[in-house]
């Protein structure tokens, strides 16, 4: 039985892999604010999250740990103006790590022009350095929450906590305050999202890495 060890930044981001897995069970890890151990195609899967970007991605690699395959999943912002929602990248060199969210359209545009990227994400940089310091294989698999035409409702840089963290109830405030501007887009981002999600947990669990 192989240990792979899972990274995201949110603990939705793994609700594609834990519909299809089993023995899940809490895991007691420093350094995280979600920590899982699943049984799935006869391995054991630690999925862990601590929030956006590598500050507190580095914080879930403080501990080494015997992991025989490191994988970073989650959600990307669409900088291809081809990719759709829900649409697959899992070659880190389609993608440009930034520690912010990239919010607007025209931000994209802006990322693509300077970076060639296929997409935007948060921590598959970080994690691919902790991989090599550890010296065991890497795999990124990303999945597109926002196309490189979106606009996401609310400017997520601005509602993160002290800690980096994205905050539920400042982004529930500012929905709050501008509902009939704010809303809509966050229950489409919400579906979007879950698309996302079931796509990653589709292609792992059809994967062979």
């Amino acid at each position: 039985m192989r240990t792979r060890l899972v990274v995201a930044a949110e603990a939705r981001e793994f609700s594609g892999i834990l519909k299809r897995a089993s023995a899940v069970r809490r895991l007691n890890w420093a350094g995280a604010v979600f920590a899982r151990q699943v049984l799935w195609k006869q391995d054991r899967w630690l999925l862990v999250a601590n929030g956006p970007g590598a500050r507190l991605v580095a914080q879930v690699f403080d501990t080494k740990r015997e992991v025989d395959q490191i994988l970073n999943i989650g959600f990307c912002g669409a900088l291809d103006p081809a990719l759709k929602v829900g649409d697959l990248i899992y070659s880190p060199g389609h993608l440009t790590t930034s520690d912010r969210v990239a919010v607007t359209a025209d931000e994209k545009r802006r990322l693509y022009e300077i970076t060639g990227a296929s997409a935007v994400e948060m921590e598959c940089e970080i994690v691919h350095a902790k991989a090599r310091e550890w010296g065991v294989p890497f795999h990124c698999v990303k999945a597109v929450s926002d196309t490189a035409f979106d606009d996401l409702p609310l400017d997520f840089n601005a509602l993160r906590d002290s800690a980096g963290r994205f905050s539920r109830a400042r982004i529930a405030l500012a929905a709050v305050q501008a509902p009939l501007r704010t809303v809509p887009g966050l229950l489409r981002l919400d579906r979007n999202c879950r698309i996302a999600a079931e796509k990653i947990g589709e292609f792992l669990a059809n994967s062979v890495f």
